[in-house]
């Protein structure tokens, strides 16, 4: 399937209600993002923008993964496709964490295969959720394919981090739950990895007339090569954010969302991540991955900025950062904060 609909994402609003947290939003300070002027003729000072924050990684297990693995397994339990062998992932990340919980939630078996190099951590938090963990090889492409081998013996239901139309439309879900909260909302500012959460997002924000900005580490840009491409092609991952952002290959949904009306794709340099990501700690106490740190590293990047009137998505110049116009109404959301905040704690003089 490469097109989501925004059928199938008001179907996932309405199959989960009750079943997530809905997302916390909070407002930036006035004038901490600068802006442009958009008429050129227009001598007068850039003025302010209104800038919120969507807190999505307060979601349970840490991040935004939770809303398409609930539409998952409810989508399969209600059209009686759940087998008796569960459900089953592999993934120590994020979407591991958000299958095993929609799984105990529902109380459904749930097997996740990682490699035996994955942290204890993570091992735990996986095995407090009720899932049966398997350590297989010592990379994660072994863990696949005895995950694989375990669907094509059991008959347990794959599940995936993001190519799938489920779990892409339970991630849209935050746009409903965005728009309904911010009114005249222009603009919606979202990281991209494998493209689930984004084409989601992306999907619903054209259905309302908002524009999608979808933003990558520089080393880490599947879905801006993609563009670029014509088709999903295989990229080199190397980034402070390739934890969370770290797909080498976007889905074709997601490549079908970027090129739709008011989608701009953008590159940020590690350097603008880690330091969101610092000031997200030092004047908010927020602890996110750098992974949600790079949609508000967008916003401060230092480079060449792309703005709303643009060319949307332009191949041949790959924009760095975002730069609001005056009055321009925006959300970034802050997807996840399954991090090490030792990280961020300085020591004092």
């Amino acid at each position: 399937m490469d097109q989501l609909t925004y059928g199938d994402i008001k179907t996932a609003t309405d199959r989960i209600a009750g079943r997530v947290r809905p997302v916390t939003l909070t407002p930036v300070d006035s004038g901490a993002i600068r802006t442009v002027r958009r008429d050129p003729l227009d001598d007068r000072p850039a003025g302010t923008c209104e800038v919120w924050l969507a807190l999505e990684f307060m979601q349970h297990t840490g991040s935004f993964k939770a809303r398409g693995a609930q539409n998952f397994l409810q989508a399969h339990r209600a059209a009686g496709t759940l087998p008796d062998a569960g459900v089953t992932i592999a993934s120590g990340g994020n979407a591991g964490l958000a299958c095993a919980w929609a799984a105990q939630q529902q109380g459904v078996r749930a097997t996740v295969f990682l490699p035996t190099t994955a942290p204890e951590v993570k091992v735990a938090r996986l095995r407090g959720h009720g899932a049966e963990v398997r350590l297989v090889g010592s990379e994660y492409a072994e863990a696949l394919a005895a995950c694989e081998e375990f669907v094509a013996t059991t008959g347990a239901l794959a599940s995936h981090a993001y190519d799938h139309p489920l779990i892409a439309a339970g991630a849209g879900t935050l746009l409903e739950e965005i728009h309904a909260r911010i009114p005249g909302l222009d603009t919606v500012v979202v990281a991209v990895g494998g493209g689930g959460l984004f084409a989601g997002v992306a999907t619903a924000a054209q259905h309302h007339g908002i524009r999608t900005v979808a933003v990558e580490p520089e080393n880490c840009r599947a879905l801006n090569a993609a563009i670029e491409a014509g088709h999903p092609v295989d990229v080199t991952v190397d980034s402070i954010a390739a934890d969370s952002l770290g797909a080498r290959r976007t889905s074709a949904m997601a490549l079908h969302a970027a090129r739709q009306d008011r989608v701009h794709s953008v590159l940020v340099p590690d350097g603008e991540i880690v330091r969101a990501r610092q000031a997200l700690w030092d004047h908010r106490r927020v602890a996110v991955e750098h992974g949600a740190a790079t949609a508000l590293a967008a916003l401060a990047s230092p480079d060449r900025h792309v703005t709303d009137q643009d060319p949307p998505t332009r191949p041949t110049a790959p924009s760095r950062g975002y730069r609001p116009g005056s009055g321009e109404r925006i959300c970034v959301v802050l997807c996840g904060a399954n991090t090490d905040v030792s990280t961020l704690v300085r020591p004092e003089n």
